[in-house]
């Protein structure tokens, strides 16, 4: 089997593919049919006609938080503070962007009007998050006085679309930092037309990290440490799994943090709990079988997802036709649909 290095997961993209903003409709997006030969352009709501009664659809029904805070410290600095995950009572563990780390017991005086205290770092105290103890409710004053956190490569502040685009139209549950973005073009309408069609539904909760848009910085794939996320496969998306298996149909993992979340509990048995899964090529697909998912980033954890799911070559060879074909790229781009390969 070939040894793959994180230089082999590198591309250039033209930085005007980078999308900064939706689609006018969640489902007018462009969709490349990565399992047709040649590989089909779309668009996303055409995706019924790509499964078939029976098929089984898995969404993550998280919801993105309002997670990024600003502040200054005592001394007048600014910061800002992303959360990435809600603690114990009013703890949270989050990144601090700021010219100089305060010192631990520090008072943040919060845009708001709420305070943050400097408790350590997490986790176990030398970890690469800090961790906050709120002067309030962490939710409520997410919900009152936090920023949409969009991703770092999007250049414009959150606006009221922002709001309501960067999330999904079934999200249910809060804790994530970042939306499960190929679930973004999906409307109430295109969900009808898939149950018309007899497709089934289903749902799974990955509390999707900040790390998501980390690059793998060291060369060998190996040395690479996974950012953990919170998930759940409740009862009865796993008795739809087993009802898809028994009827012939196939599960359609909408978006890698579905395959992560539906992998991580095949592999450990466990439907809740921390996941590091680094699905990278060679891994062992137990549960999905067709992947819908946005273009990712270069050196990405993402990409070799992907790579591992549908074929390193063949990925390759989508992403040189997404790009000549101006595809749009990340969390506000267009999608395509892969199939597991069997290699």
């Amino acid at each position: 089997m070939r040894t793959f290095t994180t230089g082999d997961f590198d591309f250039a993209l033209p930085p005007e593919l980078i999308a900064q903003h939706p689609a006018a409709e969640r489902s007018a997006s462009r969709l490349l049919d990565g399992t047709a030969l040649p590989p089909s352009n779309r668009i996303f709501r055409e995706l019924p006609s790509l499964l078939e009664p029976g098929d089984l659809l898995v969404f993550n029904d998280t919801q993105v938080v309002n997670a990024r805070l600003f502040g200054e410290k005592p001394t007048g600095g600014k910061l800002e503070l992303l959360v990435e995950r809600v603690l114990q009572g009013r703890e949270v563990a989050a990144h601090m962007k700021v010219s100089k780390k305060p010192p631990v017991g520090t008072v943040l005086a919060m845009h708001g009007g709420f305070a943050a205290t400097l408790l350590g770092r997490w986790p176990d105290g030398d970890g690469p998050l800090f961790r906050f103890t709120l002067s309030s409710d962490p939710y409520a004053l997410m919900e009152q006085h936090g920023h949409v956190p969009l991703p770092p490569y999007i250049e414009h502040g959150d606006t009221a679309d922002d709001v309501q685009r960067y999330q999904t139209v079934f999200a249910r549950h809060p804790g994530a930092v970042a939306a499960p973005t190929a679930a973004l073009h999906f409307d109430q309408a295109l969900l009808d037309r898939l149950d018309a069609r007899g497709i089934q539904r289903a749902a799974v909760t990955l509390h999707v990290g900040a790390g998501t848009f980390q690059p793998v910085k060291t060369e060998q794939l190996a040395d690479h440490r996974m950012h953990s996320e919170r998930y759940q496969v409740p009862p009865a998306t796993q008795q739809a799994i087993a009802q898809a298996r028994e009827r012939g149909g196939r599960v359609v993992a909408v978006g890698t943090t579905t395959v992560r979340t539906l992998e991580s509990w095949a592999l450990s048995g466990e439907a809740g709990g921390d996941t590091g899964i680094f699905i990278t090529p060679g891994f062992e697909f137990r549960v999905v079988d067709r992947l819908i998912t946005n273009f990712h980033l270069p050196r990405s954890t993402l990409l070799m997802l992907v790579s591992a799911f549908a074929g390193y070559d063949r990925i390759m060879r989508l992403y040189r036709h997404a790009i000549e074909a101006r595809y749009r790229f990340f969390s506000y781009g267009d999608a395509m649909f892969l199939a597991r390969s069997h290699a």
